[in-house]
């Protein structure tokens, strides 16, 4: 858009109304304004940040307000961004609100609040009230400070910890009424630990307080940039002292930045396989044409290699890189491994940092002081000048697709990224999704492939135990076979380490009554609670809601409880008493709380301090530790009853790539893996790892049945606190939608697999289309209908090309 001096402005506001709102422009701002700058407007009573998406003068037919300030002087979302912005929302179904809310990790600059403020009756209250009441009411409190000025809700419950039912009471009369504000923050305002202090390059002069004197004289000594929270044992007062002199002009105060542990990695000549793949993406790459290659190497084949080589040819060619991993896989320790090769080019993207952590890092790609990016889902979003490649890491995991609105794959969001760039994508995998197989069989991706692991390393030896057997063997239930338990054993004797693996949390799955049979369930989600022996409590692993563990039955009054079921924490307790020598660390969501934990635990199994990690997932993706030589997984079935079309491949994925985290040392690797289920093909192949025989087994069941990558599909949701009023509202749109258009399939209504969750009924249409054009036409007809019909904007979900259908 060329610049000018314009009239108005379309915005697109985080609203549930999929439209953009046009606001008039003072004259300090009309030529100012700029496509993909963040405004502040009104929105009813409250201020909302939004984005412009287009400056005009075309006078609309309804009044307008006038926008209130312009945050950035230059636009945070360029061109190609929010032509992206506009795909997602169009092909996910999505409020492009929604979808640019998402695309900006600047949220950290913003300070969202409330300001109470007296009405006119308000007013006349407080002048009555205020003569008659006692001074200690709380409710003549409030009103003789809002009479005053109006009031930050923060400000409030600081002078007022006990006045929120005052308040509320005021509100219910109409004498106050709030106002939703947002304003910029105050860099200077964060904590010492994320600010560096530095003198300025030419410091004013003035007065200066004792404090400020010292902070100045030692930082004359002692040039350089300096974490703010340890200069505080050095000087006393440093913290109001710094932020003092910052506003004074004397020192300059900045974000500190992400600290990463280098990984220091050394540069491996690239074997036939990998030089063979390595020349067809450089071509690619050097030719500057969009094309997408799928890398499918057995665990340990060096595909990070292969990236590190090919984001060297983009950088040499004067192009950006950027490399996707998924959520759990990007640790300090994975990016340091970047940060050896290319030094201070690297940023980071990952929702572990803190708001303040992200924005910066943001700000350096933006400015063009980092060429190579390393994120997760949202790095995709990242704004990466002049893209010559992208990166998608173990590119068939679960966790690039979002689950909540806008629920987009961040792999498929990449492709489309890549082709509007001219760049190339590289999606790597050991287990690649069958969609994305059947996209190389079709030839819209270049197969590449890495046989065999690097330095001629075997392939681990995998054998299955049948549980079946164990039991009329030994007549005893237990969580660990024999043969495990033997080469647990020897692991530990022989100073070699283990990973144990059980995708299921907590200590036992359930909580009974033997005398009558009831369950103990959560109270917001038709499902059994789990039992977490650490924690002493019962948590719902979907809403968070938890309770004491019963020492009767709820429903009966017996004391005769027991627990059912075995989690990863019960695991851990059974080893610690099989081997109470063995030290030994779990993996799950409950032992990783914070930010830093799941790198610490990781790094000391790494360097030794461990001889067993135990753990869920977690444990299965991306992990080189090449002195674990043995793998023992405890229950393969887990995953395979779920109702879901996919239920097989990603079992068959994840045993196969926890099964390639032994032996990639110099000790070939042994995995046991024990099922009741040893002839299930996933199962059996994922043993022989033997990608190509499930690829096709598995493909011919999506072809008879009509899933992908042979249909399109959506997972329509509609959902209500009543259980009356979502079977309507579903019925309504049943009605709607039958008879079904030409070369659609419509199932349902039915009850979803968990019929109530977060104190939601939930039922569900299952869609599949023949074309994504008809598919999406139709999605779009019921959204209308919702809008139409005047839904809540939280009643209908719609799940495009869904990865779940829980």
């Amino acid at each position: 858009m060329p610049e000018g001096s314009y009239l108005y402005c379309d915005v697109s506001l985080p609203v549930p109304l999929d439209q953009p709102f046009t606001y008039s422009l003072p004259e300090t701002l009309r030529h100012r304004v700029r496509a993909g700058s963040r405004i502040l407007v009104p929105f009813g009573t409250r201020k909302l940040t939004g984005v412009i998406l287009r400056c005009h003068d075309e006078r609309p037919e309804v009044p307008t307000r006038d926008a209130l300030r312009l945050i950035d002087s230059e636009p945070v979302l360029s061109a190609e961004l929010l032509a992206l912005g506009r795909w997602i929302g169009g092909y996910y179904c999505s409020p492009l609100g929604d979808v640019l809310r998402g695309m900006l990790p600047l949220a950290s600059e913003i300070r969202r609040g409330k300001v109470w403020t007296l009405t006119d009756s308000g007013r006349d209250a407080a002048r009555q009230l205020l003569l008659d009441s006692s001074p200690d009411d709380p409710v003549t409190q409030v009103l003789r400070m809002l009479e005053k000025r109006p009031l930050s809700s923060a400000y409030l419950a600081k002078a007022m910890p006990l006045g929120d039912k005052a308040i509320r009471a005021l509100e219910r009369k109409g004498f106050i009424v709030s106002e939703d504000v947002q304003t910029e923050r105050d860099p200077m305002r964060a904590p010492s630990e994320r600010l560096r202090v530095e003198l300025a390059p030419t410091p004013k002069e003035g007065k200066f307080n004792k404090p400020e004197r010292e902070l100045r004289a030692f930082l004359e000594l002692h040039p350089g940039s300096h974490n703010l929270k340890e200069l505080e044992d050095a000087v006393k007062n440093a913290s109001p002292a710094a932020r003092s002199l910052a506003r004074k002009g004397v020192v300059t105060l900045k974000p500190e930045t992400v600290a990463v542990k280098i990984a220091i990695r050394a540069r491996h000549d690239l074997n036939p396989a990998q030089q063979a793949a390595f020349e067809q993406i450089r071509d690619a790459i050097l030719a500057r044409r969009f094309q997408t290659f799928l890398l499918h190497g057995v665990t340990g084949s060096g595909k990070t290699e292969v990236y590190l080589s090919a984001i060297e040819t983009a950088l040499e060619a004067g192009r950006s890189a950027l490399l996707m991993v998924p959520e759990i896989a990007l640790t300090p320790q994975m990016a340091g491994q970047f940060f050896s090769r290319f030094g201070d080019r690297v940023a980071i993207l990952h929702s572990a940092f803190t708001d303040v952590e992200r924005t910066e890092q943001w700000r350096r790609i933006r400015s063009g002081a980092a060429s190579v990016v390393v994120g997760t889902r949202s790095g995709v979003f990242a704004p990466v000048q002049n893209l010559g490649l992208i990166v998608v890491d173990e590119e068939h995991d679960g966790s690039y697709k979002q689950e909540e609105n806008p629920r987009y794959n961040g792999r498929d969001v990449a492709i489309v990224r890549a082709q509007a760039a001219g760049a190339c994508v590289i999606l790597g995998s050991a287990t690649p999704s069958l969609e994305s197989r059947y996209n190389a069989a079709k030839a819209k991706y270049t197969l590449l492939e890495l046989p065999g692991r690097i330095s001629g390393r075997p392939m681990p030896v995998v054998d299955l135990i049948d549980m079946r057997q164990e039991f009329l063997e030994t007549r005893k239930q237990e969580t660990f076979s024999r043969k495990l338990i033997e080469a647990l054993g020897a692991r530990v004797e022989n100073g070699e380490q283990t990973i144990v693996l059980l995708n299921r949390r907590g200590f036992s799955s359930f909580v009974a009554c033997r005398a009558c049979g009831e369950r103990v369930q959560c109270i917001n989600c038709s499902l059994t609670l789990t039992y977490h022996k650490r924690d002493r409590r019962l948590l719902c692993h979907y809403c968070g809601y938890a309770e004491k563990v019963p020492s009767k039955c709820p429903k009966c009054d017996s004391e005769h409880i027991y627990f059912l079921g075995m989690g990863s924490e019960r695991v851990e307790e059974e080893l610690h008493r099989a081997f109470p020598a063995a030290r030994i660390a779990r993996l799950d969501r409950d032992t990783v709380t914070g930010k830093r934990q799941y790198e610490t635990i990781l790094n000391d199994f790494r360097e030794g301090n461990y001889d067993m990690l135990v753990g869920t997932q977690m444990i299965a993706k991306g992990h080189d530790i090449p002195n674990v030589t043995l793998v023992g997984v405890i229950s393969a079935d887990i995953g395979l009853g779920m109702p879901d079309f996919r239920a097989a491949e990603r079992t068959f994925q994840l045993l196969t790539q926890v099964a390639g985290r032994a032996g990639r040392g110099n000790v070939p690797g042994i995995v046991l893996v024990q099922t009741i289920n040893p002839d299930h093909y996933a199962v059996r192949l994922a043993a022989a790892q033997d990608y190509q025989a499930f690829y096709e087994k598995e493909l011919n069941f999506r072809r008879m049945m009509h899933y992908p990558p042979f249909a399109a599909m959506a997972n329509v949701l509609v959902r209500s606190e009543k259980k009356e009023m979502a079977m309507r509202m579903s019925t309504d749109l049943g009605f709607l939608l039958n008879p079904p258009p030409e070369k659609l399939r419509i199932m349902g209504p039915a009850e979803a697999p968990v019929p109530r969750l977060k104190n939601e009924y939930r039922y569900q249409f299952l869609i599949k289309a023949a074309s994504r054009k008809s598919l999406n036409e139709l999605l779009q007809k019921i959204r209308a209908y919702a809008v139409d019909h005047k839904w809540s904007a939280t009643a209908l979900v719609i799940d495009v090309d869904p990865l779940t259908l829980m």
